[in-house]
């Protein structure tokens, strides 16, 4: 435990080296916070589908997506919320057995919402090669979110793919290529609840020098294989938080949306490793920032959008 202290210690004062002390915290489009609603929702372009059916999701997010199945439902959707004072949109969905969305059907909508409106347009990338990820850069997409697993046993009893985790490094570097920021999610606990391939993930993130990663945690699901798994302890989650930002010290950190909700714990843990961002917090969270002396901003987006939409209260 007094190394995880150093650790953390060692981390918190790196992180505010480099971005000052100050925390953002986000309200994606998903979710209310006190009858406050996030500007940056989320759609599916596979609707209620995916063919993956990963054991710690099943598909269980999607319902609660904006269904937009055809392009010109998509382009239809982008333009109402833009109307509607939206910041952005997260357009997401099922992958196939590949580990791929539909994207090049829908890649000419992405051109077309870009050039109607003024909305940020973020992505769950899932599997991609190298010229489909220019024609997303290609079509205005700003930023890429992948999720990134670090052993090859993990990815295929968990996601029931058939292939290793190469895909995953190969397409980040597709992307980097194509000068498509990919903003790296690493799942603590996704082993069942254990913490297995998760340093081996920031390894694998690390080389692509990325702007920002996120940190999420196993968020047990009823319905799913996992529903009654119970996530890793809150210090184990902060210590993965640490090492990220030892391994990449100029790259912001975020406590993503996807964790257990309640757990004031982890919270804490990634406040004491420096975390520079957070979704959803709690008020005991921020109590417990204002504490270490830092400025609280809050932003309602998806914690993944670089662009500073932030003000001094929701």
């Amino acid at each position: 435990m007094h190394d995880l202290y150093l650790r953390l210690k060692q981390a918190r004062e790196i992180s505010w080296q480099r971005f000052g002390k100050q925390l953002t915290v986000y309200l994606p489009g998903m979710f209310s916070y006190d009858g406050i609603k996030g500007k940056y929702p989320a759609i599916s372009i596979t609707g209620r589908y995916c063919g993956l059916q990963c054991d710690h999701c099943k598909g269980a997010f999607l319902p609660h997506m904006v269904p937009a199945t055809t392009p010109e439902e998509l382009v239809a959707k982008g333009i109402s919320l833009a109307s509607e004072g939206n910041h952005g949109i997260l357009i997401s969905g099922g992958c196939d057995r590949e580990g791929r969305l539909p994207w090049q059907r829908f890649i000419p909508a992405i051109g077309a919402i870009k050039e109607k409106t003024d909305l940020l347009v973020s992505i769950h990338s899932g599997i991609l090669d190298e010229s489909t990820a220019k024609d997303l850069k290609g079509a205005g997409v700003d930023q890429a979110l992948m999720d990134v697993i670090g052993d090859d046993k993990t990815y295929r009893q968990v996601c029931h793919v058939d292939f290793g985790v190469s895909k995953i490094t190969d397409t980040m570097g597709f992307l980097t290529k194509a000068g498509l920021p990919v903003i790296p999610h690493v799942i603590c606990g996704l082993g069942y609840g254990q913490i297995t391939n998760e340093k081996n993930a920031l390894e694998m993130i690390s080389p692509f020098n990325p702007e920002q990663v996120v940190i999420v945690s196993l968020m047990p699901l009823p319905g799913t294989p996992m529903w009654d798994i119970t996530p890793p302890p809150a210090e184990e989650v902060g210590d993965i938080i640490s090492r990220a930002r030892l391994l990449m010290p100029d790259t912001r950190i975020s406590l993503g949306c996807a964790r257990k909700r309640g757990d004031i714990n982890l919270e804490i843990a990634a406040i004491d490793a420096g975390v520079n961002r957070m979704a959803l917090p709690s008020e005991e969270a921020l109590s417990y920032a204002k504490a270490y002396g830092l400025d609280i901003r809050y932003q309602k987006t998806c914690c993944s959008v670089s662009r500073d939409l932030s003000g001094e209260k929701w």
